[in-house]
């Protein structure tokens, strides 16, 4: 991986014009606010106790010393452990638009000094306000500092992706990240691991005419990415190379989804687990379970899922079997409408079964298609995918944990949520053809080791 690449996917990003990786450049952080925002005389840089520590009094003494007006916004000042919360983006839209009182809105630069949490929640509010923003990374913990949207739980308790424009220019001091808890490092190994599985379920819906086929946001995400996830001993000791590779893989999977606007490229069934997780307010050990740590233990179910694909013969597969269980859709929205019955999102499930429903006739020409082509997608499969046993290793070594109850969850409860998962989003994945090949308690099962 190389800065050509970084400098590639700038090119296709449609809003960030700048990404600074290294050690030492959060002292750049001024002159990148200047070159990127040009005008810009006030800032609201948004922080919480620990990320002020980290960066946040360096961003700004470095800003008024640029001529730059200051302003804080400190969330949870008492230090407290918070989600991205909507909850938090009203307050944000305040400190910003007192920041603007009496000078030109396009003067005024939200600017986000933290991880995933604090960069969404900016993220937001900058763009609630039409004004494009800043980031100063001091966490190697999430590939959203550089995607467009913000996820949030929503008002209702639903995690959903707001849409916002990525951040204009992006900071990310390799010296600051090598301050933050180590566990953090972990949960963006894990979630970057998830693009290999994520990636499978990409090339599993594109072949069965189930989802558009992106090649730039494809290359952009996948290209160096066995470089980036490659040397996990290197990440988990912080050395240059394998941070550098390790963050520029995380950025490249934000560039990815601004070039397609969607998260299709760095995303799959694996993140829809740890959505449910968080819609349920779970915690363990009274601790909020971070995102990428959640997503890492069902990258390891999904590669051990996609083994039993691999194992199975799908030139032998009964279609006619496979279409006495699919169902006209006014019963799977009854379906659908059952798995969120009772909670704050009831419609979720119904939405997501008429965003994916195909008829009974293109569903049996899919499946005749699956069998027909079965030997060369499974070679597409393969090519993309890892030995369940090295994606534990690599989770391993980083000091991720790799099952359930490692985050306070159970195995039967995740088989549970398998089920779930099909009714989340639009997305086809893996999960949907197991649903209709009668295929997904099995697999799902042994994955799980019940």
């Amino acid at each position: 991986m190389s800065q050509a690449m970084i400098d590639r996917a700038l090119s296709r990003a449609t809003d960030t014009r700048a990404c600074l990786i290294g050690e030492g450049i959060v002292e750049n952080a001024a002159s990148v606010l200047k070159d990127n925002f040009p005008g810009a005389r006030r800032a609201v840089v948004v922080c919480d106790p620990r990320t002020k520590a980290a960066a946040g009094e360096r961003v700004e003494t470095l800003l008024r010393a640029a001529g730059i007006e200051v302003t804080e916004h400190l969330l949870e000042p008492s230090g407290k452990t918070f989600h991205a919360d909507y909850s938090y983006i009203a307050p944000i839209r305040e400190s910003i638009a007192k920041a603007a009182a009496g000078a030109s809105a396009s003067n005024v630069v939200p600017v986000a000094v933290g991880s995933g949490v604090v960069n969404d929640l900016t993220k937001r509010a900058a763009g609630e306000e039409s004004l494009p923003y800043m980031t100063v990374a001091t966490a190697a913990s999430v590939d959203g500092y550089s995607s467009f949207g913000a996820a949030l739980r929503s008002p209702e308790g639903a995690k959903q992706t707001y849409a916002c424009p990525a951040p204009r220019a992006i900071v990310a001091d390799l010296d600051v990240m090598r301050t933050a808890p180590d566990w953090m490092a972990a949960s963006g190994f894990a979630d970057l691991m998830a693009k290999v599985p994520a990636g499978a379920d990409w090339i599993l819906a594109s072949e069965l005419g189930a989802a558009e086929w992106h090649a730039e946001g494809w290359r952009t995400v996948q290209e160096g990415l066995k470089d980036a996830i490659g040397d996990p001993e290197g990440v988990a000791a912080k050395e240059t190379g394998a941070l550098t590779r390790f963050v520029e893989g995380l950025m490249l999977g934000g560039f990815a989804m601004q070039d397609m606007q969607s998260s299709r490229p760095a995303s799959g069934a694996e993140h829809l687990f740890s959505h449910l997780l968080e819609m349920r307010d779970h915690t363990y050990k009274g601790e909020i379970v971070p995102h990428g740590i959640q997503v890492g233990v069902f990258t390891l179910f999904m590669s051990r899922v996609y083994e039993s694909i691999l194992a199975f013969d799908y030139t032998a597969l009964d279609v006619e079997a496979c279409m006495s269980r699919w169902l006209p859709l006014e019963e799977q929205e009854k379906v659908g409408a059952q798995v969120f019955a009772g909670t704050k999102f009831p419609d979720l499930g119904v939405k997501a079964v008429r965003a994916k429903y195909v008829d009974a006739a293109a569903m049996r020409r899919r499946l005749e298609d699956l069998k027909a082509r079965w030997p060369q997608i499974r070679a597409r499969l393969s090519g993309q995918l890892l030995p369940s046993a090295e994606i534990e290793r690599r989770l391993r070594v980083v000091g991720a944990p790799a099952t359930p109850e490692e985050i306070g969850s159970t195995r039967e409860a995740s088989l549970a949520d398998a089920h779930k998962t099909i009714f989340m989003r639009d997305r086809y994945m893996a999960l949907d053809l197991l649903a209709v090949t009668g295929q997904l308690d099995s697999f799902c099962s042994a994955a799980l080791g019940l």
